[in-house]
Protein backbone atom coordinates (compact mmCIF):
# COMPACT_ATOMS: atom_id res chain seq x y z
CA UNK A 1 0.00 0.00 0.00
CA UNK A 2 1.17 3.09 -0.47
CA UNK A 3 2.86 5.30 2.14
CA UNK A 4 3.46 8.97 2.87
CA UNK A 5 6.84 9.10 0.33
CA UNK A 6 4.52 7.65 -2.37
CA UNK A 7 1.20 9.72 -1.95
CA UNK A 8 3.51 13.09 -1.95
CA UNK A 9 5.30 12.25 -5.07
CA UNK A 10 1.76 11.80 -7.04
CA UNK A 11 0.70 15.15 -5.13
CA UNK A 12 3.87 16.96 -5.91
CA UNK A 13 3.29 15.58 -9.69
CA UNK A 14 -0.06 16.56 -9.30
CA UNK A 15 0.45 20.19 -8.48
CA UNK A 16 2.94 20.66 -11.36
CA UNK A 17 0.37 19.22 -13.81
CA UNK A 18 -2.70 19.60 -13.19
CA UNK A 19 -2.97 22.67 -10.84
CA UNK A 20 -4.97 25.59 -12.96
CA UNK A 21 -6.56 23.26 -15.11
CA UNK A 22 -10.75 23.54 -15.44
CA UNK A 23 -12.38 19.87 -15.32
CA UNK A 24 -14.53 19.85 -18.80
CA UNK A 25 -16.22 16.23 -17.81
CA UNK A 26 -16.19 13.47 -15.72
CA UNK A 27 -16.56 10.04 -16.67
CA UNK A 28 -17.05 7.31 -13.60
CA UNK A 29 -16.24 3.91 -15.30
CA UNK A 30 -17.10 1.57 -12.65
CA UNK A 31 -19.25 3.08 -9.14
CA UNK A 32 -17.15 1.47 -6.44
CA UNK A 33 -14.34 3.99 -6.72
CA UNK A 34 -16.93 6.87 -5.85
CA UNK A 35 -19.15 4.39 -3.57
CA UNK A 36 -18.15 6.65 -0.35
CA UNK A 37 -20.04 10.07 -2.52
CA UNK A 38 -23.36 10.49 -1.04
CA UNK A 39 -24.19 12.09 -4.55
CA UNK A 40 -23.35 8.99 -6.32
CA UNK A 41 -21.79 8.40 -9.53
CA UNK A 42 -23.78 10.86 -11.65
CA UNK A 43 -23.69 13.51 -8.54
CA UNK A 44 -19.86 13.02 -8.18
CA UNK A 45 -19.35 13.98 -11.97
CA UNK A 46 -21.71 16.87 -11.75
CA UNK A 47 -20.18 18.40 -8.68
CA UNK A 48 -16.81 18.37 -10.41
CA UNK A 49 -17.52 20.00 -13.87
CA UNK A 50 -16.84 23.35 -14.81
CA UNK A 51 -14.77 23.14 -11.49
CA UNK A 52 -11.12 24.93 -11.55
CA UNK A 53 -7.98 22.86 -9.49
CA UNK A 54 -6.73 25.47 -7.60
CA UNK A 55 -4.14 23.67 -5.01
CA UNK A 56 -3.06 19.86 -4.24
CA UNK A 57 -2.47 18.85 -0.82
CA UNK A 58 -2.06 16.04 1.89
CA UNK A 59 -2.70 14.84 4.68
CA UNK A 60 -1.00 11.81 6.04
CA UNK A 61 -2.06 9.00 3.03
CA UNK A 62 -4.92 10.74 1.97
CA UNK A 63 -4.25 13.46 -1.16
CA UNK A 64 -6.80 16.20 -2.44
CA UNK A 65 -7.58 18.37 -5.52
CA UNK A 66 -8.96 22.28 -4.08
CA UNK A 67 -11.45 22.74 -6.65
CA UNK A 68 -12.17 27.02 -7.07
CA UNK A 69 -10.42 27.13 -3.35
CA UNK A 70 -13.48 26.25 -1.60
CA UNK A 71 -14.87 22.18 -2.15
CA UNK A 72 -12.03 19.32 -2.67
CA UNK A 73 -11.74 15.85 -4.67
CA UNK A 74 -10.80 13.62 -2.06
CA UNK A 75 -8.52 10.64 -2.66
CA UNK A 76 -7.30 7.57 -0.92
CA UNK A 77 -4.92 5.22 -3.28
CA UNK A 78 -5.77 2.15 -1.31
CA UNK A 79 -3.70 -0.52 -2.30
CA UNK A 80 -3.53 -0.15 -6.12
CA UNK A 81 -4.23 3.04 -6.77
CA UNK A 82 -3.10 5.61 -9.51
CA UNK A 83 -3.32 9.01 -10.04
CA UNK A 84 -2.00 9.29 -13.90
CA UNK A 85 -2.02 12.69 -16.10
CA UNK A 86 -1.74 11.59 -19.92
CA UNK A 87 -2.52 13.11 -23.12
CA UNK A 88 -5.98 12.58 -24.41
CA UNK A 89 -5.04 10.59 -27.17
CA UNK A 90 -2.97 8.33 -25.24
CA UNK A 91 -4.47 4.73 -24.81
CA UNK A 92 -6.49 4.23 -22.07
CA UNK A 93 -4.89 1.93 -19.20
CA UNK A 94 -6.59 -1.59 -18.14
CA UNK A 95 -8.13 -0.65 -15.01
CA UNK A 96 -9.14 2.37 -15.49
CA UNK A 97 -12.09 3.42 -13.58
CA UNK A 98 -12.40 6.96 -13.09
CA UNK A 99 -11.48 9.38 -15.95
CA UNK A 100 -11.19 13.45 -15.77
CA UNK A 101 -11.01 15.47 -19.05
CA UNK A 102 -9.05 18.48 -18.29
CA UNK A 103 -8.48 22.02 -20.15
CA UNK A 104 -4.88 23.72 -18.85
CA UNK A 105 -3.84 27.05 -20.71
CA UNK A 106 -6.32 25.85 -23.74
CA UNK A 107 -4.73 22.32 -23.84
CA UNK A 108 -6.29 19.24 -23.38
CA UNK A 109 -5.39 16.48 -20.84
CA UNK A 110 -6.64 13.29 -18.92
CA UNK A 111 -6.47 13.15 -15.38
CA UNK A 112 -6.89 9.03 -15.26
CA UNK A 113 -7.67 7.47 -11.32
CA UNK A 114 -6.67 3.68 -12.18
CA UNK A 115 -7.32 1.18 -9.28
CA UNK A 116 -6.80 -2.73 -9.88
CA UNK A 117 -7.95 -3.80 -6.57
CA UNK A 118 -10.33 -1.00 -6.51
CA UNK A 119 -9.96 -0.68 -2.53
CA UNK A 120 -8.85 3.16 -3.34
CA UNK A 121 -11.55 5.83 -3.51
CA UNK A 122 -12.64 9.57 -4.37
CA UNK A 123 -15.26 11.73 -3.15
CA UNK A 124 -16.03 15.35 -3.46
CA UNK A 125 -16.40 17.12 0.23
CA UNK A 126 -18.29 20.12 0.19
CA UNK A 127 -16.00 22.99 2.10
CA UNK A 128 -12.64 20.70 2.07
CA UNK A 129 -10.52 23.03 0.16
CA UNK A 130 -8.16 23.78 3.11
CA UNK A 131 -8.80 20.39 5.37
CA UNK A 132 -11.84 17.98 4.30
CA UNK A 133 -14.04 16.89 7.32
CA UNK A 134 -13.66 13.46 6.51
CA UNK A 135 -9.55 13.23 7.60
CA UNK A 136 -9.79 15.95 9.54
CA UNK A 137 -9.12 13.55 12.46
CA UNK A 138 -5.73 11.99 10.72
CA UNK A 139 -2.99 13.60 13.32
CA UNK A 140 -0.24 15.86 10.61
CA UNK A 141 2.65 13.78 9.61
CA UNK A 142 6.50 14.07 10.70
CA UNK A 143 7.32 16.12 7.65
CA UNK A 144 4.57 18.44 8.56
CA UNK A 145 6.38 22.08 9.52
CA UNK A 146 3.73 21.90 12.00
CA UNK A 147 3.99 18.49 13.70
CA UNK A 148 4.57 18.82 17.74
CA UNK A 149 7.42 16.53 18.22
CA UNK A 150 6.95 16.99 21.98
CA UNK A 151 3.53 16.58 21.84
CA UNK A 152 4.46 13.13 20.57
CA UNK A 153 7.39 12.20 22.18
CA UNK A 154 4.72 12.85 25.51
CA UNK A 155 2.13 10.51 24.13
CA UNK A 156 3.92 7.89 23.14
CA UNK A 157 5.62 7.18 26.75
CA UNK A 158 2.30 7.41 28.08
CA UNK A 159 1.29 4.54 26.25
CA UNK A 160 1.47 0.84 27.19
CA UNK A 161 1.02 -0.30 23.62
CA UNK A 162 4.16 -1.35 21.19
CA UNK A 163 6.34 1.17 19.37
CA UNK A 164 5.43 0.06 16.11
CA UNK A 165 1.94 -0.14 16.91
CA UNK A 166 1.77 3.19 18.02
CA UNK A 167 3.99 4.30 14.24
CA UNK A 168 0.67 2.95 12.75
CA UNK A 169 -1.88 4.76 14.48
CA UNK A 170 -3.04 7.65 12.17
CA UNK A 171 -4.35 9.03 14.82
CA UNK A 172 -0.65 10.14 16.63
CA UNK A 173 1.33 10.27 13.16
CA UNK A 174 0.26 10.12 9.93
CA UNK A 175 1.57 8.54 6.87
CA UNK A 176 3.88 5.96 8.61
CA UNK A 177 3.12 2.36 6.74
CA UNK A 178 4.55 -0.96 7.47
CA UNK A 179 7.94 -0.66 5.01
CA UNK A 180 9.01 2.47 6.93
CA UNK A 181 8.37 1.53 10.11
CA UNK A 182 10.70 -1.54 9.97
CA UNK A 183 12.94 0.55 8.14
CA UNK A 184 12.97 3.55 10.98
CA UNK A 185 13.04 0.62 14.07
CA UNK A 186 16.16 -1.17 12.17
CA UNK A 187 18.26 2.21 12.14
CA UNK A 188 17.46 2.71 15.77
CA UNK A 189 18.10 -0.61 17.01
CA UNK A 190 14.54 -0.75 18.58
CA UNK A 191 12.09 -3.93 18.59
CA UNK A 192 8.43 -3.14 17.46
CA UNK A 193 7.16 -4.49 20.51
CA UNK A 194 8.99 -2.51 22.92
CA UNK A 195 6.00 -0.45 24.65
CA UNK A 196 5.61 3.28 24.50
CA UNK A 197 6.08 3.97 28.16
CA UNK A 198 9.24 2.14 28.66
CA UNK A 199 11.33 4.23 25.81
CA UNK A 200 13.36 6.89 26.96
CA UNK A 201 12.52 10.39 25.79
CA UNK A 202 15.93 10.44 23.44
CA UNK A 203 15.08 6.88 22.37
CA UNK A 204 11.56 8.17 20.95
CA UNK A 205 13.16 11.30 19.48
CA UNK A 206 15.85 9.39 17.89
CA UNK A 207 13.11 7.10 16.19
CA UNK A 208 11.12 10.06 15.10
CA UNK A 209 14.56 11.60 13.43
CA UNK A 210 14.94 8.19 11.44
CA UNK A 211 11.65 8.19 10.72
CA UNK A 212 11.90 11.50 9.35
CA UNK A 213 15.23 10.50 7.83
CA UNK A 214 14.07 7.28 5.97
CA UNK A 215 11.01 9.17 4.01
CA UNK A 216 12.77 12.23 3.05
CA UNK A 217 15.34 9.92 1.76
CA UNK A 218 11.98 7.83 0.14
CA UNK A 219 11.07 11.07 -1.35
CA UNK A 220 14.12 11.52 -2.96
CA UNK A 221 14.53 8.34 -4.95
CA UNK A 222 10.57 9.01 -6.06
CA UNK A 223 8.82 6.07 -3.34
CA UNK A 224 8.98 2.38 -3.01
CA UNK A 225 7.61 0.23 -5.58
CA UNK A 226 8.04 -3.98 -5.16
CA UNK A 227 5.47 -4.37 -8.68
CA UNK A 228 3.71 -1.97 -11.42
CA UNK A 229 0.98 -0.57 -9.10
CA UNK A 230 3.07 2.09 -7.24
CA UNK A 231 4.15 4.66 -9.83
CA UNK A 232 3.89 8.64 -10.42
CA UNK A 233 1.53 11.02 -12.01
CA UNK A 234 3.83 10.25 -15.23
CA UNK A 235 3.54 6.34 -14.72
CA UNK A 236 7.01 5.98 -13.38
CA UNK A 237 7.96 4.08 -10.83
CA UNK A 238 10.64 5.13 -7.32
CA UNK A 239 13.56 2.71 -6.56
CA UNK A 240 13.68 3.27 -2.79
CA UNK A 241 13.10 -0.38 -2.02
CA UNK A 242 16.83 -0.52 -3.56
CA UNK A 243 17.71 1.53 0.09
CA UNK A 244 16.13 -1.10 2.26
CA UNK A 245 17.74 -2.54 5.26
CA UNK A 246 15.09 -4.74 6.75
CA UNK A 247 11.74 -4.66 4.84
CA UNK A 248 11.82 -7.95 2.85
CA UNK A 249 14.63 -8.94 3.37
CA UNK A 250 14.59 -12.13 5.85
CA UNK A 251 17.11 -14.17 5.85
CA UNK A 252 19.72 -12.04 4.52
CA UNK A 253 22.44 -10.93 6.74
CA UNK A 254 21.97 -7.29 8.75
CA UNK A 255 24.03 -4.59 7.27
CA UNK A 256 25.07 -3.58 10.28
CA UNK A 257 26.31 -6.43 11.96
CA UNK A 258 25.69 -9.95 9.95
CA UNK A 259 22.74 -12.04 11.98
CA UNK A 260 20.07 -12.91 9.55
CA UNK A 261 16.82 -10.85 9.36
CA UNK A 262 13.71 -12.23 10.71
CA UNK A 263 10.33 -12.22 9.52
CA UNK A 264 7.12 -12.31 12.04
CA UNK A 265 3.32 -11.35 11.70
CA UNK A 266 2.43 -8.33 12.92
CA UNK A 267 -1.24 -6.96 12.43
CA UNK A 268 -2.26 -9.03 9.46
CA UNK A 269 1.30 -7.80 7.43
CA UNK A 270 4.58 -8.71 8.36
CA UNK A 271 7.39 -7.03 10.31
CA UNK A 272 11.18 -7.87 9.64
CA UNK A 273 13.92 -6.89 12.00
CA UNK A 274 17.15 -8.17 13.40
CA UNK A 275 17.28 -10.45 16.24
CA UNK A 276 20.70 -9.13 17.22
CA UNK A 277 20.65 -5.06 16.91
CA UNK A 278 16.79 -4.90 17.46
CA UNK A 279 16.51 -7.14 20.82
CA UNK A 280 12.65 -8.23 21.19
CA UNK A 281 11.80 -7.09 24.78
CA UNK A 282 10.79 -9.67 27.61
CA UNK A 283 7.43 -10.26 28.51
CA UNK A 284 7.85 -8.12 31.60
CA UNK A 285 8.53 -5.47 28.76
CA UNK A 286 11.79 -4.48 30.07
Amino acid sequence: MPELPEVEVVRAGLDRHVVGAVIDAVEVLHPRPVRRDPLGPHGFAAALTGRTLTAARRRGKYLWLALDDTDALLAHLGMSGQMLVQAAAVEDERHLRVRFHLSRAGEPLQLRFVDQRMFGGLLVSAGGASLPEQIAHIARDPIDSQFDDDAFIARVRRRRSGIKRQLLDQQLISGVGNIYADEALWRTRLHGERPGDRLTRTQVAELLGHVREVMRQALAEGGTSFDALYVNVNGASGYFDRSLRAYGREGEPCQRCGTSIRRTAFMNRSSFWCPACQRKPRQTGL
